[in-house]
């Protein structure tokens, strides 16, 4: 399974990671899947590469069950609501789909239930009878996450069956104390049922040689990270079967009941996608998937990483007759203001909502979005740094840039593109530098850095601006016109490569820029060529390519975010009183003053951080739940209160000796309690 990274491909399949239909789009969609997708997918089309764009909404699993329930609709309406609105904003901001689809459509479970059956039909699969949790009341099993329960790892009381989101431990409904279902708040009870088992550990010599040999070196560090920690610590085999009523059913007889599990049947919609594409346009869908001639690439965010890099893969594997993915990749998470985006706390800035606040403007928030990309790490988006962008950056350099050179094109020339004199060493080096960046830019979009790419395409506007200030044709105009004619030529050309080059990041200002200079379209390695624009070819008059955002129209989106989270809150009170205890079990408890010596995340954790204490007694490590509140280096040198006669216990096989004292408000962020300096490590609190 030798894979050739530098291989020619004859086309590109590339997907975009099914958003679930059970709530609208936001930023955090955004920028860590489909608007690098859409760069990647519109620089393959300008390089005339065969490309297909694959997306759709995915519309089976729990969580569209339990949006159903909430609501009191059937999860079709809901499906058919969020596809909708989903589907349209995704237009209406520009994705470039060539196909958006949906999993409920006939065409998916016909498609879902083909691959299963082959892979049934193969031996792919183990049938195996377990005891899971059922709803007597209901009458039904219960998924993961109609399950709640205190966690056996950090004691938080609303852990899911799945997994636990306050340390991130992912969890079996079995490993939780306290079992509650959903449905009734009933404890529910064991009871026997049949599934069948995708036994990923057989798999494993081919994910080995697939992903830790061939791909150590250009797939993303945390992407090949996550997998190899997946694949050093043992694969399980993983059910593939759920007791639902809603999905696409098992094709086997006698499975009334049993539907594909969610994370086996959505992936399997691109290639369902695929093949409706297919036969509405008459195409061949199946090269797209089963050639080895074509590059399939999945852009998905970090927690969709051993979906997409294990478990899909050794599906398609089994199957036997498609390719496997060239690269994944997966960004990291983008957050808003400070905070976790929520959808259950409305914390989002809404695309449909942004589209109708800041019409016309779908490519400063494409900018901002791919500028501050979570391609290495998790990154925020401010409202202010949205207004900076805009103003300092798109506005007053490549805006600016457009705006006075056509400008001084009519004043002196009268619209037409005067013919270059003798060329200086600035304007050689200013087209030279032209005919470079294509290149330059191709490479990292090649590279998937989409914010490095972005960089150097503003970067040749700030060399237009330089220029041009540095020619000042309106200063010597007068004295020698000819002059003028080459600095203005010269910066026609940079208008015409920045028109080009802009497209794949911002295809409405490049649609507006080549409408503004008449230019036709081109193909990419054309925008580095001097001569774009002829001498005698006639340009339209300036338009501006880009507003500023008043002060005004971001504090009604500030005030709008913090209207968010008052109703978050009201009716939230302090949590109650927990029952009481007796003062001599108080007195039990001996809490020290410390210093966090080390910190460092646990790995395959979202919220577990490893730290090093200094009690004055000795130095200990806790395991604590706050890896998403704070960076490490943050904490070394802070004073903590420690409870240091906390019985130890061992998490992710971390013996934790202690608990630090947190505080936590009604919006879930946490903050230390911390003593005042003055007190030593080892002082006892009473």
């Amino acid at each position: 399974m030798s894979i050739q990274h530098n291989k020619k491909y004859k086309r590109h399949t590339v997907t975009a990671a099914l958003p679930y239909a059970n709530g609208p789009i936001h930023v955090g969609h955004l920028a860590g899947v489909y608007v690098p997708a859409d760069i990647y997918v519109r620089y393959l089309r300008l390089k005339g590469e065969d490309v297909i764009y694959i997306c759709g909404s995915d519309e089976h699993g729990v969580p569209i069950t339990i949006k159903a329930r909430q609501e009191g609709v059937s999860p079709q309406q809901i499906v058919d609501k969020y596809h909708e609105l989903i589907k349209v904003s995704f237009m209406e901001f520009g994705i470039s789909f060539d196909v958006y689809s949906r999993t409920s459509d006939p065409v998916h479970h016909e498609t879902a239930a083909g691959v299963f059956r082959t892979m049934y039909e193969k031996g792919a699969f183990v049938e195996k009878d377990s005891e899971q949790y059922y709803d007597e009341e209901n009458r039904q099993f219960l998924a993961d996450r109609y399950i709640t329960g205190i966690c056996p790892h950090c004691s938080y009381e609303k852990a899911y069956g799945d997994q636990c989101e306050n340390c991130g431990t992912s969890l079996s409904p079995t490993d939780l104390i306290n079992p509650r279902s959903m449905l009734s708040g009933n404890k529910p009870v064991l009871k026997k049922t049949r599934h069948w088992y995708l036994p990923l550990d057989e798999h494993e010599p081919m994910l080995r040689k697939w992903i830790l040999e061939s791909h150590k070196h250009d797939w993303k560090p945390n992407v090949y990270g996550q997998c190899k920690s997946w694949i050093d610590q043992g694969l399980q085999p993983r059910a593939v079967t759920r007791d639902l009523d809603w999905g696409v059913k098992l094709p086997l007889e006698n499975t009334e009941g049993k539907v594909l599990y969610v994370w086996f049947d959505a992936p399997i919609g691109y290639i369902s996608a695929t093949r409706e594409w297919g036969e509405t346009h008459g195409k061949d869908w199946e090269k797209y998937w089963k050639d080895p001639e074509s590059k399939l690439v999945h852009f998905i965010g970090k927690d969709n990483i051993v979906f997409h890099c294990i478990i899909f893969p050794v599906m398609l594997h089994a199957e036997g007759s498609y390719i496997l993915p060239e690269n994944v990749p997966a960004n990291e998470f983008l957050n808003l203001e400070g905070d976790k985006i929520s959808t259950s706390r409305n914390w989002a800035v809404w695309l449909h909502e942004y589209l109708q606040d800041f019409p016309g403007k779908q490519d400063v928030l494409r900018y901002v979005l791919c500028a501050a990309a979570p391609e290495t790490k998790d990154n925020y988006f401010t409202l202010k740094d949205f207004q900076a962008r805009n103003n300092n950056e798109l506005l007053a350099i490549f805006g600016n840039f457009v705006n006075r050179t056509l400008v001084l094109t009519h004043k002196y020339f009268d619209g037409c593109v005067p013919k270059a004199g003798q060329l200086m060493d600035a304007d050689r080096e200013a087209l030279e530098s032209l005919a470079g960046f294509p290149g330059i830019i191709g490479k990292n979009i090649e590279q998937y850095r989409f914010r490095e790419a972005l960089a150097q395409m503003m970067n040749l506007a700030r060399l237009g601006n330089r220029y041009l200030t540095e020619a000042e044709p309106w200063k010597v105009f007068k004295e020698n016109p000819a002059r003028v004619q080459t600095v203005l030529n010269t910066c026609l050309q940079l208008c015409a490569g920045m028109a080009l080059l802009a497209e794949p990041f911002l295809p409405f200002t490049a649609k507006k820029l080549q409408a503004m200079l008449n230019l036709e379209a081109r193909a990419w390695d054309q925008a580095g060529k001097q001569e774009l624009l002829g001498p005698g070819h006639r340009v339209n008059k300036a338009e501006l390519l880009f507003e500023k955002i008043e002060d005004v129209q971001i504090r009604a989106q500030v005030d709008k975010l913090l209207e968010t989270r008052k109703n978050n809150n009201q009716g939230q009170s302090a949590p109650p009183v927990k029952p009481p205890v007796s003062f001599d079990a108080f007195s039990a408890m001996d809490i020290r003053v410390a210093t966090i010596l080390e910190a460092e995340k646990v790995p395959k954790t979202k919220k577990l951080m490893k730290i090093r204490v200094d009690s004055g007694l000795d130095r200990r490590t806790v395991v604590s739940g706050i890896a998403e509140y704070f960076e490490p280096e943050a904490l070394v040198g802070k004073k903590v209160l420690l409870l240091a006669n906390l019985e130890p216990r061992k998490i992710k096989g971390i013996e934790s000796h202690g608990m630090l004292l947190m505080a936590e408000n009604n919006e879930g962020a946490l903050t230390f309690v911390i003593p005042e300096e003055r007190f030593e490590n080892g002082s006892p609190i009473s």
